[in-house]
């Protein structure tokens, strides 16, 4: 997934431990000391048979950042598991997890042309708000924005 500028496992480096991992995932779902930017999340991995396809970041409350250009719900397919389905039902578990925690009106962006992206985003019953671009990154592609009630 490095490949197209998108990041696995987030804090996952070099030298850190599995259980180190996943004990500062479990204290960012609860949102015990966390970093500057960074906001109570939950993170997933999506399984098919006993291999990752893929994963999910919810973000249980927005920064400045997320309600611009990241939204509540990052989530990504490894590159030989596309175009399988398992995008739309990782956003579609998403979505649970978020109510779960609160959140009832969802933002969800994507770059602008990823129209995979915003294909499943539309099928999970996102709505379509603007376009913003990339602060910061004026070469990057802007980002669409979609709203999920």
């Amino acid at each position: 997934m490095l490949d197209d500028g998108f990041t696995f496992g987030f804090g996952l480096n070099a030298g850190v431990s599995w259980s180190d991992y996943l004990l500062a995932l479990e204290r960012q779902r609860i949102g015990l000391d966390l970093s500057d930017g960074i906001v109570p999340a939950t993170f997933l991995v999506a399984d098919v048979g006993g291999e990752i396809v893929g994963r999910t970041s919810i973000r249980h409350s927005l920064n400045e950042f997320l309600a611009r250009e990241g939204g509540h719900i990052g989530y990504g397919v490894l590159p030989i598991h596309r175009r399988r389905g398992y995008a739309t039902e990782i956003l579609r578990q998403s979505l649970v997890v978020a109510r779960a925690n609160g959140i009832n009106r969802v933002l969800v962006t994507c770059d602008e042309g990823n129209i995979g992206s915003a294909a499943v985003i539309e099928a999970c019953g996102g709505r379509f708000e603007c376009t913003v671009a990339v602060q910061g990154l004026p070469d990057a592609p802007s980002k669409r924005r979609y709203w999920i009630d």
